[in-house]
């Protein structure tokens, strides 16, 4: 079992099945740290980063006063503290939370680096194609340049059809 781990989150479900996988294999007297990297709304749209919602006014004018830094970071903060409330029920874990503005690969990379963790269990979105090119993996950054071992969590839905597409050859 694993002493230290490094869960990044970004707001979605899909992000939030690595902490099954995370319970799993770490210590029970072990250390979970929640990471989000937060991105400014002007860099990233609401609907790829669900946590975090752009401001417009009536006119449809983007609105500055709505994404100030601080209160990114305190609803990033907020959302982290929440899933580390269901993570304390676990006997003697360790729950730990860091936002950042920041890139989120990078972000996760360096906190990896500088919290020296056993490993990084992360979710990707199976992104391929253009879709890849347009939006880039995370997954895919912290791969290449982590300090540690990762342990990369599937969606669901591409689990769902990998055993589909297997049962369909072995039985179709």
């Amino acid at each position: 079992m694993l002493k230290h781990l490094l869960v990044p989150l970004d707001g979605s479900a899909l992000s939030e099945d690595a902490l099954a996988y995370a319970r799993q294999i770490v210590a029970p007297d072990g250390k979970i740290t929640l990471a989000t990297a937060v991105e400014m709304p002007y860099m990233m749209p609401d609907t790829l980063y669900p946590v975090y919602a752009m401001s417009f006014d009536a006119a449809g004018n983007y609105d500055r006063e709505g994404v100030e830094p601080n209160r990114l970071i305190t609803l990033a903060e907020n959302y982290l503290q929440n899933i580390a409330e269901g993570l304390f029920n676990t006997a003697q874990l360790k729950v730990e939370i860091r936002a950042q503005i920041a890139e989120p690969a990078s972000f996760i990379v360096q906190l990896a680096r500088d919290l020296d963790v056993d490993a990084i269990c992360i979710s990707t979105h199976g992104r391929s194609g253009f879709s890849r090119w347009l939006f880039g993996s995370v997954t895919q950054k912290v791969l290449t340049a982590a300090p540690c071992a990762v342990l990369v969590i599937p969606s669901k839905e591409r689990l769902a059809k990998k055993e589909q597409a297997t049962s369909e050859v072995n039985f179709g």
